[in-house]
């Protein structure tokens, strides 16, 4: 592995190169070069890179923080086969997945919807057992957070129900619920950040490990995959349909977001 950092420093002076290149001991496998561009080398990170790219080997670029508007155009991007952003790094992180949306190239994909793969991963196990058609999904988070309308859209195009987000204290996604034609409730919920309550009506609640995953954790699981999500891309097309997040209060719950009704499907995936 060749771990390649580019740090542009845009400036009014020369062009200039500063390099660190670390080979093996505490860095892990591999080599690491730590490159900051300076001067007008700056804009010029792709001509950069070329020369130092691996022959035959997967290219995968990942923006820490900003990233650019159409990721498979990018200097850098364009030599990625996999290209990651995070839109929690934003500060409207809701508006920068639409803006990953409207620019999607196959292999685009962001942390936000890697932080929902265990949510996924639980409610498909919760609704492998026989249930009743899904008619009402509730999905909680804290405000800002990116990867609740993402989970709510892949329920609602694999359930086919009408979806409600809405906000609360908690940090990052606190609860989803799914209510069945019958009034049965599915109730994943997960307060403290760390472990989760599956309840489901009828039945014992179960606790499960349902703790917010490190960066690191969240870059290997994009790295054991170098072909692109199909069903990030199918996820993101839904993602107008899911609105503003309503407040969480006692008042009853929030006007339902989603009025559109696709044909079910079976959460999977």
């Amino acid at each position: 592995m060749r771990i390649l950092v580019f740090v542009p420093r845009k400036s009014r002076e020369a062009a200039q190169l500063d390099a660190e290149i670390f080979v093996g001991g505490d860095q892990g496998p591999g080599e690491i070069a730590v490159l900051r561009l300076r001067g007008k080398l700056a804009d010029h990170s792709g001509s950069v890179a070329i020369p130092l790219l691996l022959p035959d080997t997967p290219v995968v670029a990942w923006w820490p923080g900003t990233a650019p508007d159409e990721l498979a155009d990018d200097p850098i991007g364009r030599h990625a086969m996999r290209r990651i952003t995070d839109a929690r790094t934003s500060r409207r992180p809701v508006a920068q997945l639409d803006l990953r949306r409207v620019n999607y190239a196959p292999g685009d994909t962001d942390l936000a919807w890697t932080r929902v793969t265990p949510w996924r991963s639980m409610l498909a196990a919760a609704l492998d057992l026989p249930t009743e058609r899904v008619t009402a999904i509730s999905v909680t988070a804290e405000k800002g957070n990116a990867s609740a309308p993402l989970l709510a859209s892949w329920l609602h195009s694999r359930l086919g129900a009408p979806v409600t987000l809405r906000t609360s204290q908690a940090p990052g996604i606190s609860a989803v619920r799914l209510i069945t034609e019958t009034g049965a409730e599915i109730a994943l919920t997960r307060p403290d950040g760390q472990k989760a309550t599956l309840t489901r009506t009828g039945m014992a609640p179960a606790t499960v490990a349902l703790a917010r995953r490190s960066l690191a954790d969240l870059l290997s699981e994009e790295l054991r995959r170098l072909d692109p999500d199909e069903v990030c891309s199918e996820t993101l097309l839904v993602l107008p349909e899911i609105t503003e997040p309503a407040p969480l209060t006692s008042a009853g719950p929030a006007k339902k977001s989603v009025t559109k009704k696709p044909a079910a499907k079976k959460a999977g995936g």
